[in-house]
């Protein structure tokens, strides 16, 4: 699928291996907010960023690598996953306080799960892929990230 439908999927592996809703539990309309979200914020946030950062540290050494990982890693993925939370809180339909209570709840683990997944796929990409597969690579991994994050943001 292209990469901004993999959030759709992610949510169908979630809801069918994770959770084991099977096809008469599952929920479509979960399926085409996730599925949504990747077209409307995720395809467009992530790709956008690539681009800025290529601009940032331009370069493909080791060193080049870990710099635009350490900034990835560092300013990006705290504040895109913020962001992600909130706006499938508000897709969910949670009131205000609902979706700071849920905030509060999932994101100290949701990002120290990203911490343990994105850093190494981060410097391999920077330094082995031409920012043109940059986005490809990152949504073979996202497939499975994308998996997790639909199923912390829609336990609710």
């Amino acid at each position: 699928p292209p990469p901004r439908a993999l959030m759709g999927a992610g949510d169908v592996i979630a809801q069918q291996l994770v959770e084991r809703r099977g096809l008469h539990g599952h929920h479509s309309q979960r399926t085409l907010k996730m599925t949504a979200i990747g077209f409307c914020f995720v395809g467009p946030v992530v790709g956008g960023w690539y681009r800025i950062l290529d601009r940032l540290i331009p370069g493909a050494t080791k060193a080049v690598a870990v710099k635009k990982m350490m900034l990835d890693q560092g300013a990006f993925a705290p504040c895109f996953l913020g962001c992600f939370l909130a706006i499938t809180g508000v897709m969910n339909g949670l009131s205000v306080e609902q979706n700071w209570a849920k905030i509060q709840q999932d994101y100290v683990d949701a990002l120290l799960t990203n911490y343990c997944i994105w850093p190494p796929v981060q410097i391999a990409n920077f330094y082995f892929v031409p920012l043109v597969h940059r986005l490809a690579v990152v949504q073979c991994v996202a497939i499975v990230w994308n998996c997790y994050l639909s199923w912390k943001a829609n336990r609710l």
